[in-house]
């Protein structure tokens, strides 16, 4: 099979191969990752005529993804022909930028934003420490996608930096208040909805392609004391809701077809509506630094559940998905310790985020041509607390 190759020089090794084009957002307009630079996808729109100029134009990818299926698939097909074309060399190439120079802000307008518990290892770890003496998973860990809704508002791009959140928290004599003094990370992977659902009709497995156009990094930053003080009986609120980071690039799902395999949930009994015939997990492989120290490489490839019977579970009951939803995977923990993806299953409760301490979480996946697929990197600095409210 003939290899397409581009006129764009790209480092071997390189995660922005032509098999990847990621996404992002400048004030500018959105720009397309390719080698060590990124295409003013815009500019280059406007001059070579296209019918996406106007799309490309816009601060945010909210255009790009309304576009749909077909629309993504055939604009990834362009931007590949700018890019392969030597006859396009020539309107094209004014428009390549170093990606060092560029300004990347909240890629899309995030919707809503949803946060589940897809993996084993993690369930399984917090489990044991939760619930000592008692299976670690509870009973219907197995048979659904356990999730929560979270906060769209403080769904915040990489870079920017993150206040040490206040809140409740158990004392020795009753709650008190104050900063949380274990703020955690959770290594997790995004899913950014385009084509919306209709209120009452779910979306089935086979079905995740026409809806989410793409993959990004999360961390969900977490206040673990005040998580263990309020989320009895109803789930995480304030320990979660302060900040959720987000990688600026948006890798598209027809960048990682090479990537997919079969979940762990593939091997176990299932709901007619959760059973897949199609593999849609994906072979992931994620780092984690803190301080510039490699502290964890979590594996997505052992994830119980996939995006597709996220989505499945999260709209059977008639919930509807917007253009702009964001839903994340929870914390990916692999089988070994070296692999677990929050900070309060590697060190034992000993150790949390001190104040400027910063976060570093990068991905890469298997591409097409025996390319490394990239995703960039969602990083993320540790600033004190803002002044107490608890001045009594």
């Amino acid at each position: 099979m003939t290899v397409v190759e581009s006129w764009v020089p790209v480092p071997p090794g390189s995660p922005f191969p032509l098999t990847n084009l990621p996404y992002a957002a400048t004030d500018a307009g959105v720009v397309v990752a390719i080698g060590d630079l990124a295409l003013d996808a815009g500019a280059a729109a406007r001059s070579s005529g296209s019918a996406y100029a106007d799309v490309l134009a816009q601060p945010t990818l909210d255009g790009v993804l309304g576009l749909g299926r077909e629309g993504w698939t055939a604009l990834r097909a362009e931007i590949t022909s700018w890019l392969t074309d030597p006859s396009q060399r020539q309107a094209v190439e004014p428009h390549l930028v170093p990606q060092e120079d560029l300004e990347l802000r909240l890629p899309f307008t995030v919707g809503d934003y949803v946060d589940f518990y897809a993996s084993e290892q993690h369930a399984t770890n917090l489990g044991r420490m939760l619930r000592p003496g008692q299976p670690p998973l509870l009973p219907n860990w197995k048979h659904l996608p356990v999730g929560y809704h979270g906060r769209s508002g403080t769904v915040v791009v990489s870079g920017t930096a993150i206040p040490r959140p206040s809140g409740q928290q158990r004392g020795d004599d009753g709650p008190v208040f104050g900063p949380s003094r274990r703020l955690d990370i959770e290594t997790e992977v995004g899913f950014v909805v385009g084509t919306p659902s209709r209120r009452g009709e779910p979306v089935p497995v086979d079905r995740f392609p026409e809806h989410v156009f793409g993959v990004c990094l999360v961390n969900d930053w977490s206040a673990r004391d005040i998580q263990a003080w309020e989320y009895q009986p109803l789930g995480p609120f304030l320990g979660k809701s302060f900040a959720t980071s987000i990688s600026p690039w948006v890798v598209p799902l027809d960048a990682l077809a090479s990537a997919r395999v079969w979940p762990a949930s593939a091997h176990t009994a299932l709901l007619p509506y959760l059973r897949e015939r199609e593999a849609w997990g994906l072979d992931l492989r994620l780092e984690v630094r803190v301080n510039g120290e490699l502290v964890s490489r979590p594996p997505y490839k052992f994830m119980h559940w996939s995006p597709a019977q996220m989505l499945a579970h999260l709209t059977v009951n008639g919930a509807s998905v917007r253009t702009g939803d964001l839903y994340a995977s929870g914390t990916v923990s692999g089988p070994r310790r070296q692999e677990w993806g929050s900070l309060i299953e590697l060190w034992d409760n000993e150790r949390f985020l001190d104040d400027g301490d910063e976060v570093v979480m990068t991905a890469t996946a298997p591409g097409a041509d025996a390319t490394t697929i990239g995703f960039g990197e969602v990083r993320g600095r540790i600033l004190p607390a803002r002044s107490s409210l608890d001045k009594e």
